[in-house]
């Protein structure tokens, strides 16, 4: 597969994603200005597709180093590609434009190139993004997603948003959005949990099928912030077969992880706060990995989920629209 680092895929609505694509979520522990900093430097590396988040709480910080990319010349606002979430506090209809535009206020857009309904479960609308009873366990709201997605398309007609999609839907939660009587615009992607620990097989062929575009977060394994990651989970990037590839390609297992991705026809999610990382992830252009050794990384499944968060998604508990099995 030839790619360069321009490198897009066109999408069921006829808008174009970036394959790669730098990821702007951060642990509370990383100061925001750090995150800042951060997307100045992946937009000066090359990264044109920024994927952020009304839940990562960073929106006005990200904002501002696109702003400031802009202002000085390197690129302009048609050349960024920035994917925000609706977050589940937000799943109620009547609430899903007005959180749109608490993001666009804070990134200082006019619209958001691409705009997903970030979890399939609704949560209690309030200023708590993750509201909890006395016992500590999430409190659920009762909400129609096929209600939550007509007013997503409303945000498309509405000029607020380019495309829309969702993240962290399982096969059934889509095809649920496809078969809605009515049904205007189809997602143009689903962003979930993907690496080789997890390589979502199944979901790849089915999103395929019905030309939705597969974006993988986690890519790497995880940030294995405690309270989103099981902390006796394997580091991937010490798997034995890809630091031989790495060995191999003369690049890094982070290298062999992307390009894997990106070969499978999945768009990819890169992070790190770090410009030696930052310009590094973006490598991934120059090398190609063989048949072999894709099936090689391929052998290395083992549906390992790094994210609590989809793992509770396939808790009993959990209300029934959201579970993955």
């Amino acid at each position: 597969m030839e790619l360069c680092k321009d490198a897009s895929v066109k999408m069921n609505d006829g808008h174009r994603i970036p394959v790669v694509g730098f990821g702007t979520y951060a642990p509370d522990t990383v100061p925001k200005s750090k995150c800042e900093e951060a997307v100045k430097v992946a937009i000066e590396v090359g990264y044109r597709h920024i994927d952020g988040a009304y839940f990562y709480e960073n929106e006005e910080e990200v904002g501002r180093a696109i702003q400031e990319k802009i202002a000085d010349g390197t690129v302009k606002r048609e050349d960024i590609f920035y994917t925000g979430k609706l977050w589940s506090t937000f799943n109620a209809p009547e609430m899903v434009q007005s959180a749109l535009k608490k993001s666009l206020k804070s990134l200082q857009f006019d619209y958001i190139d691409l705009y997903i309904i970030h979890t399939p479960l609704s949560l209690k609308p309030g200023d708590d993004l993750c509201p909890v009873d006395e016992n500590g366990k999430l409190i659920f709201d009762n909400v129609d997603l096929c209600a939550t997605w007509e007013a997503m398309e409303a945000c498309k007609d509405a000029g607020l948003v380019k495309s829309i999609g969702v993240s962290n839907f399982n096969r059934r939660q889509l095809e649920m959005i496809l078969n809605k009587p009515g049904l205007k615009y189809k997602p143009v992607c689903n962003q979930v949990e993907c690496h080789p620990y997890l390589n979502q097989r199944k979901l790849l062929e089915f999103c395929k099928s019905k030309n939705i575009v597969l974006v993988a977060f986690s890519a790497l394994g995880s940030h294995r912030e405690e309270r989103w990651v099981d902390q006796s989970t394997p580091l991937l990037l010490e798997d034995p077969v890809l630091n031989a590839l790495a060995k191999k390609y003369s690049r890094s297992p982070a290298l062999v992880a992307l390009r894997y991705q990106l070969q499978r026809g999945v768009v990819v999610l890169a992070k790190s706060f770090t410009r030696k990382r930052i310009e590094d992830n973006f490598k991934v252009f120059d090398f190609q990995l063989t048949e072999e050794d894709m099936k090689a990384i391929d052998s290395l499944n083992q549906n390992l989920r790094y994210d609590l968060c989809q793992q509770f998604l396939d808790h009993p508990e959990c209300p029934s629209i959201c579970q993955t099995k």
